[in-house]
């Protein structure tokens, strides 16, 4: 938790898991094989990357800074929501300095870069501030912004090659529904650098038998075996498109 918001949140622990990306480091962990990584420092609770700068309350309550997390649940103590100073403040100490990186590996590993990632985790049924909440979501979610980021033909080599990874039936994959992109992927995609971000059910590790909600402890076992079957269908479409 931000040093600048410890004395202000309500959240408890088991709030923040819920609302975030657990286990996501190593389930899309690349190793060395990727040209460049880049990793969220800050919970999106506080700070969320993937949101425009000026998407900010109290027009939006889910945007870069949230005044409820994805289930509904108040993020500050009454009366001590972030002002337009603090607001400030976190955007120049946590967002713009990670956009200027993105922008920077960008410019200057044009030539390494040949295709980015976003990668995230979503909850198994839409929670309440979605527009569809309580609806249920597929196993993997590839978005390209419906063509706009990278070629329909490269995500159709991409969801076969999950197909193939994860062992998985054709209507576990879903395009561009209920994430075609985010603001990263939408800002930063087909600039020129394809660009698909990249949604895993969490029902498919944090549930029983792998994980225990009392203790927050999980199957290492599984993750380990989602990441290699995510490496696996990367490899299979580099392959699919003749990247070498």
């Amino acid at each position: 938790m931000p040093l600048e918001l410890k004395e202000r949140v309500s959240l408890h622990r088991d709030d923040l898991f819920a609302d975030g990306d657990a286990y996501t480091d190593e389930i899309f962990n690349l190793e060395d094989r990727a040209a460049y990584v880049m990793k969220a420092e800050i919970a999106r609770a506080f700070v969320d990357l993937n949101r425009a700068p000026n998407d900010l309350p109290p027009d939006s309550t889910d945007g870069v800074i949230k005044s409820h997390t994805c289930h509904n649940r108040v993020i500050y103590k009454p009366g001590l929501q972030p002002d337009e100073k603090l607001i400030e403040e976190l955007l120049d100490k946590y967002y713009h300095p990670y956009h200027q990186r993105l922008q920077s590996a960008l410019a200057n590993g044009s030539g390494n870069i040949k295709l980015a990632f976003d990668c995230h985790s979503m909850l198994p049924i839409a929670p309440e501030i979605t527009r569809s909440p309580g609806r249920s979501r597929p196993l993997i979610c590839l978005g390209n912004r419906n063509g706009k980021t990278c070629s329909p033909e490269w995500l159709d080599s991409l969801t076969v090659s999950f197909q193939k990874a994860f062992n998985l039936d054709t209507s576990d994959i879903i395009q561009n529904r209920p994430f075609p992109g985010g603001y990263i992927t939408r800002t930063y995609g087909g600039k020129p650098v394809p660009w698909i971000q990249v949604e895993l059910n969490r029902s498919m590790y944090l549930v029983p038998p792998y994980y225990d909600r009392k203790t927050h402890t999980i199957d290492s076992t599984r993750i380990q075996s989602i990441n290699q079957c995510f490496k696996q269908a990367l490899c299979l479409f580099l392959e699919s498109i003749g990247f070498q």
